[in-house]
């Protein structure tokens, strides 16, 4: 899963510093998980602050997404399924979430 990320956010990288210019379409779930990320938050602590319960779907429909966009990083890349795994905003998550304030 972890090569998955990998490779999703390096195309989103290279997309977006060829064409900075054009914004992605960002669904309405991972505008939410990007307005209630503060500082560094683990995947309960933001789920629950989103009032969700069903992991996969938390997981498909907004953790994934967000990575994918680059709008949201691990803060222990190497080890994606860590215990201690938590997640932050990127600066252009930062960048959006002023957006939608």
């Amino acid at each position: 899963m972890f090569f998955i990320e990998f490779m999703l956010r390096m195309i989103s990288d290279a997309i977006m510093s060829v064409t900075p210019q054009v914004a992605p379409q960002v669904t309405p779930q991972v505008i939410k998980l990007v307005n209630v990320l503060d500082g560094e938050m683990t995947r309960d602590e933001i789920q629950n602050s989103l009032s969700l319960k069903d992991r996969k779907s938390f997981r498909t429909r907004y953790l994934l997404p967000a990575l994918a966009e680059g709008l949201i990083e691990m803060t222990i890349p190497e080890k994606p399924n860590s215990r201690l795994q938590k997640y932050r905003l990127t600066e252009k998550g930062q960048y959006r979430s002023n957006q939608n304030h």
